[in-house]
């Protein structure tokens, strides 16, 4: 049931996150930057797609999936159909991902310590959704602040 229930929430918020780009007016705005905000739409968006592909991707699926986390902040200026398609990668994999766990896997120790302690694939799993609704909020925000 769990497992059904993150696929369910993570298609859900994946496919708003591609709304959300979809909806800046001026595509240009995805990069902007403004006085306290230190990210840009277009790389939170970036972020949200390396953070999902490494995580369960890659430490889960065995995707091969190789992240730069560094270029996920410095690169610019992505084309909104590129941004686009790379979310809907992400959602392909993590659903996939998602559907080759059972139960007994979420009640296994994550391989890696990301949080920088020992947790459950489950935890890790809920506290990756909780980044993603909240880099999402963050996109949203940047959208009807600076997209004219």
């Amino acid at each position: 049931m769990i497992i059904e229930s993150l696929q369910s929430l993570y298609q859900r918020d994946l496919q708003k996150l591609k709304i959300e780009i979809e909806s800046y007016q001026n595509e240009d705005s995805m990069w902007e930057i403004d006085k306290s905000i230190a990210n840009s739409a277009g790389n939170l968006c970036l972020h949200l797609v390396g953070n999902l592909n490494h995580f369960v991707g890659a430490i889960l699926g065995n995707s091969g999936y190789v992240r730069n986390r560094e270029l996920e902040f410095s690169l610019k200026n992505i084309p909104r159909t590129e941004l686009i398609e790379k979310v809907e990668g992400t959602l392909d994999i993590v659903i996939k991902t998602l559907g080759q766990l059972s139960a007994n896997d979420l009640e296994k120790e994550y391989p890696l310590e990301a949080l920088g302690y020992k947790m459950t694939t489950e935890y890790f799993l809920i506290h990756l959704f909780g980044h993603l609704s909240y880099h999402l909020g963050q996109i949203n925000y940047h959208r009807r602040l600076l997209d004219n």
